[in-house]
């Protein structure tokens, strides 16, 4: 489901996630989307209030971004897009060794590109997000 209208993309979300719990048939987004909440236990009930608002300053984590932002990060691994994202992925999980923490601190630096992006009203520097990733898989 591609919209930028975000009650639309929630309640997305949430059916997604209330299909697989029934043990519908799922579309293959759907499919994604609901492994990514499984994974989440503390999202499973929240997602349902989709008029909630979250507020990084109230200490409250957005669990619809953080489910999106799983989901564009595996999105970019299954692409290998921008190139050469996969294998800093795999440089990292090699270090860390777990599949869901890399994808954590990976998308905290997809968070931080997006925050800038916003900020300064420019396109995502796609260059500077990959060598932040790099930095990581180094250090």
């Amino acid at each position: 489901m591609i919209t930028t209208d975000r009650l639309e993309q929630r309640k997305f979300l949430a059916k997604a996630w209330q299909r697989y719990q029934s043990n519908n048939k799922l579309e293959p987004l759907e499919h994604q989307l609901a492994k990514i909440i499984e994974r989440h236990p503390e999202y499973q009930d929240i997602i349902k209030n989709l008029e909630d608002e979250y507020y990084p300053e109230q200490g409250k984590t957005n669990p619809f971004l953080h489910i999106n932002l799983h989901l564009s990060l595996q999105d970019q691994l299954s692409l290998d897009q921008p190139k050469g994202i996969q294998k800093i992925y795999n440089d990292i999980l090699k270090k860390i060794k777990n599949a869901h923490q890399v994808e954590h601190i990976m998308m905290e630096q997809i968070a931080e590109m997006i925050f800038i992006s916003q900020k300064y009203n420019k396109p995502m520097d796609l260059q500077n997000y990959l060598e932040s990733l790099k930095k990581l898989a180094k250090s």
